[in-house]
């Protein structure tokens, strides 16, 4: 019996290697192997300096170091390793945190917030947007007829690229 072709993605359900092809993740694991200075299977403070020195980067601060290192959420594995890309080029939140978010200024839970109040709690509160934040999610997601923003649906959007059909 002929051996099967090896799939393009990496079946699973939560599992990290599901979300890349397979070539890529071959392409992080030799990113991760030329940070890996020490070989020990872990990338730490060291292991990122000596990439940044192999860079020409060579005065990084300790401060600086220790924030990389702080944003896995214990020692850096291949697994985690790809976690952090995974999350980093997804680039948002999960939808469920997204929502909850939202969720603060819907006590009803209907799905839909008044856009006017959206645009001034987002410009005073917390990290404020500029009107041009604001005008940009509005040519995107544009409140309905009666003022209110489908907040559901732009999470949707957000974590997934695309409206739901």
């Amino acid at each position: 019996m002929a051996p099967k072709k090896a799939k393009k993605k990496i079946e699973g359900g939560s599992n990290v290697f599901s979300m890349f092809e397979q070539t890529q993740i071959q392409e992080f694991k030799e990113a991760f192997t030329i940070m890996d200075q020490n070989r020990d299977g872990f990338i730490d403070k060291a292991d990122l300096r000596d990439t940044f020195a192999a860079l020409g980067r060579l005065n990084v601060k300790n401060e600086e170091l220790e924030d990389m290192v702080k944003e896995a959420p214990g020692p850096i594995n291949f697994t985690v390793f790809l976690t952090m890309f995974g999350e980093k080029l997804k680039g948002t939140d999960p939808e469920e945190t997204i929502l909850n978010a939202f969720k603060i200024f819907d006590p009803e839970g209907k799905g839909r917030i008044k856009a006017d109040y959206i645009k001034e709690m987002l410009m005073t509160q917390a990290d404020r947007f500029s009107q041009e934040e604001i005008n940009q999610m509005f040519a995107a997601f544009p409140p309905d007829v009666s003022g209110n923003l489908d907040y559901k649906n732009l999470c949707y959007v957000i974590t997934h690229g695309e409206e739901k059909d």
